[in-house]
């Protein structure tokens, strides 16, 4: 199954994607006598996506085929971000060791280097990336995310699935240069407003089959930037699963971004985009506001 957050007349409101048409949760609940939640957050938060996707399965797909009245064109849609206010989102820095080696460090061996970013980063796709006063050199890059869908701890990477709802497309931004200047700034490099856009669909593990076998591109105006596959990441997803699950509780809708094969320098007027097999893309045009501004 796959779920969108779309914008009707400023409402972000949850739906299922089929078919090249997002279905609204709420007119599905209309026509079909359903009581599901209808925003993505609260279907997270009342543990409702894996029923949700089991009725689907079971014939769900089929019902709301006919209902033209709940759907509306993927070409037609404004997405918003997923949702607005998780309770963590981590990122995973030099997850890649060839993503390491462009920033000349040495990548991390023995743990991630965990890093958390503000709710006040989101935004959603074709939503613009602001490169902010401050910086000279912003950069994007496209990551794989895993949402968790279960309140958890300490959870053995044998059973990480369990415990993730699905998997979404990333732009994580970084603004580089202050970055540069100190290893300690990393918080504040990371958390500039518009330096995090994920959706516009969350995928549920069913749709997938091998997650290590997907492959991550960041793409930049149009041209492949780098690519590689969740296979050669450093540390894997059971594993950031379980490890951060030992570190603190997670809730439904936590995030873990698991970090990029390759960092593109953006600059005022580019589109930049994350390209993930199996997935929509998640695109976004950029904004430098040192230039907007002039």
């Amino acid at each position: 199954m796959r779920l969108a957050t779309v914008n009707i007349k400023g409402l972000e409101t949850a739906a299922i994607v089929q078919n090249g048409r997002a279905f609204v949760i709420a007119a599905l609940n209309e026509a079909l006598g359903m009581n599901w939640q209808t925003d993505l957050m609260s279907i997270l938060r009342h543990d409702q996506i894996r029923l949700l996707n089991t009725w689907y399965r079971d014939g769900g797909m089929t019902r709301i085929e006919s209902l033209s009245e709940a759907a509306i064109p993927l070409a037609q849609a404004r997405f918003a971000p997923l949702y607005r206010n998780p309770r963590k989102i981590f990122g995973i820095g030099l997850n890649y060791v060839a993503h390491a080696a462009d920033l000349n460090e040495k990548a991390p061996s023995t743990e991630p280097a965990s890093f958390f970013k503000p709710d006040t980063t989101i935004i959603g796709a074709g939503d613009e990336i602001r490169i902010p006063l401050q910086s000279q050199r912003t950069t994007a890059e496209a990551e794989l995310g895993i949402i968790f869908g279960k309140e958890c701890r300490d959870v053995p990477r044998g059973n990480w699935l369990e415990v993730v709802a699905g998997f979404t497309t990333i732009l994580d931004m970084t603004a580089e240069d202050i970055l540069g200047r100190n290893p300690r700034y990393l918080t504040l490099s990371k958390s500039f407003e518009t330096f995090f856009c994920f959706g516009p669909q969350l995928v549920t593990p069913d749709e997938l089959g091998d997650v290590m076998a997907l492959k991550v591109a960041t793409i930049h105006n149009g041209e492949v930037y780098g690519e590689n596959v969740v296979a050669n990441m450093t540390f894997a997803p059971d594993f950031l699963v379980s490890f951060h699950s030992q570190v603190m509780k997670m809730y439904p809708g936590d995030i873990i971004s698991t970090g990029t094969p390759r960092a593109v320098h953006i600059r005022h007027g580019d589109r930049v985009a994350c390209r993930i097999d199996g997935f929509a893309t998640l695109e976004c045009p950029v904004v430098d506001k040192k230039e907007s501004r002039q």
